[in-house]
């Protein structure tokens, strides 16, 4: 049986309505969830933005990517003692590891401790971040030793 054009258009709007509407709907939950792409994009640019400020010793600009900033108890007066460590070069390198809310950043940094008479020492760090409120922050380090 052959159905008049006007019809078969019908039909297909009815077939069609579903199927478009489930593709939305997905496409809908892929732009409001992350994926593990955006995840690491998005911490390789606040790393980035935090040790760039470090490098620049812009320790106000700083304290907003610390971990520190968001927990009680810490206040960018005693954030600002704490360092006595230059950095003369700096480069995020890659995204380590990242599971949940927890991530590693390997870090390149040639830095100076005057105090000590340390100069020019290279590492790469293995940086460890948070993500605290759907945004990624510096994790608080717990010292050296």
């Amino acid at each position: 049986m052959k159905l008049p054009m006007f019809q078969r258009r019908r039909l297909l709007g009815y077939l069609a309505a579903p199927a478009v509407t489930v593709l939305a709907a997905g496409l809908v939950g892929c732009a409001s969830g992350s994926s593990p792409a955006s995840d690491r994009q998005a911490l390789l640019q606040r790393a980035t933005a935090f040790w760039k400020s470090v490098q620049d010793n812009d320790p106000v600009t700083s304290w907003n990517y610390e971990e520190l900033s968001k927990k009680p108890g810490w206040t960018l007066q005693a954030y600002l003692k704490r360092e006595g460590i230059l950095y003369q070069a700096v480069q995020v390198l890659e995204v380590r590891s990242l599971e949940g809310d927890k991530a590693v950043v390997d870090v390149k940094v040639t830095y100076s401790i005057p105090v000590l008479r340390m100069m020019d020492q290279e590492v790469v760090l293995k940086d460890e971040w948070v993500r605290v409120d759907g945004l990624w922050y510096h994790a608080e380090r717990r010292g050296i030793l």
